[in-house]
């Protein structure tokens, strides 16, 4: 992948750019191996790549510059902007929706936050799109609501010029720190869902739930889970950190028991829409700290599956496990560190099977699949 950005040394987000792919490729895959060399894994498969260009879905950009001439990209760590819409992660699609958002900030009158000086209102455009509808999802998040007025007043402008738009919200961020955004989101359409399909299964898109950014990868990740799954034919799982519950929903079929677990209320909003879509009975999805949950519980399915964030399930998780006994355990990891350490605390368990899935060429980060089963 060729990069301007890169190549001017004004971007270098990428770390790995100048290695070949395979070499990024063979560099993780022995990364992932060296963490799990004291484990006897019974099946290593191939690592599943995507599109290593062109591959996200969603860009979050920091607003700086001026209402007159809004700077899209990020801050280096001296305050000097990048202008990052020309980005060749980003689809093709998302540059003339960059070029209408620079019209739309003069028009709404949305002054860009200076870091330096903590003055100004808007903080971040978050835009998302849907591979299945090419829908949009837009976040303007603020430092306060004193603009929303004058937000909404030009809102329809937008919608004229880009009318693949189909949520927008304001998300209130008044800290003056580095945080992405804040606990309250104003809606702004009727419309809060953005529908994106992953292998004929609907998953649903709110503005502060997560989801992943490489949606090409992501599909076959949850195709994998789904495979593994079935062929074990289970009656039973639970899905704990389960966000807008993809690997839930893939994984289950009609006659499964599931139980979705995930501390985020909107993306449990997410997975309710898609079960009842799908029309699946004996699915609960709820909003509760996966942990908490999971110890205090005392049925214990066949399955537990978890994909927690970077820091991994820890102690008092992998302890309950190990008493509670499933026969099985699916662990999709974003950090191969911390689920090595979790993986150590699991002693009963084999390690039936593990595959890498690359979600970000270019760089160190990946994510990972693994299958264990009770000794």
């Amino acid at each position: 992948m060729h990069c301007a950005l890169y190549s001017a040394g004004t971007c270098r987000s990428c770390q790995w750019l100048e290695q070949p792919y395979p070499q990024q490729l063979g560099e993780k895959q022995h990364h992932l191996q060296s963490l799990l060399v004291d484990r006897d894994v019974a099946q290593w498969l191939e690592p599943v790549t995507g599109e290593q260009s062109a591959f996200r879905n969603k860009a979050k950009m920091v607003v700086s510059g001026s209402v007159e001439r809004p700077l899209l990209g990020m801050l280096h760590r001296d305050g000097t902007p990048v202008d990052l819409c020309d980005c060749p992660l980003y689809p093709a699609s998302f540059a003339p929706i960059f070029a209408v958002l620079k019209d739309f900030i003069p028009r709404a009158g949305l002054t860009p936050y200076n870091v330096a000086r903590k003055r100004g209102e808007l903080k971040y455009l978050l835009l998302t799109e849907s591979t299945f509808s090419g829908g949009l999802m837009l976040r303007f998040v603020l430092r306060s609501d004193s603009k929303l007025a004058q937000l909404r007043a030009a809102l329809p402008w937008l919608q004229e010029q880009l009318p693949q738009l189909k949520v927008i919200s304001a998300n209130i961020q008044p800290v003056h720190m580095a945080i992405m955004e804040g606990e309250h989101e104003i809606p702004l359409t009727e419309q809060q869902a953005l529908e994106e399909r992953f292998n004929q299964v609907p998953l649903y898109i709110r503005p502060q739930s997560f989801f992943q950014t490489n949606p090409q990868v992501a599909s076959q990740l949850y195709a994998t889970a789904r495979d593994w799954v079935r062929a074990l034919g289970i009656a039973s799982m639970w899905d704990l950190f389960c966000g807008v519950g993809g690997f839930g929903l893939h994984c289950a079929q009609p006659q499964t028991r599931l139980t979705g677990i995930e501390i985020s209320a909107e993306a449990i909003a997410c997975a309710k829409q898609s079960a009842q879509t799908l029309g699946l009975q004996q699915v609960d999805f709820q909003a509760l700290d996966s942990t908490r949950f999971a110890t205090a519980e005392g049925e214990v399915p066949e399955l537990v599956l978890v994909n927690p964030p970077r820091r991994g399930i820890g102690n008092e998780l992998c302890d309950y496990l190990n008493r509670m006994a499933p026969r099985y355990i699916l662990y999709s990891s974003c950090n191969a560190l911390s689920m090595a350490k979790d993986l150590a605390m699991l002693p009963d368990y084999r390690v039936e099977r593990v595959q890498l899935f690359d979600m970000f060429p270019h760089t160190a980060h990946y994510e990972v699949l693994t299958l264990l089963i009770r000794k």
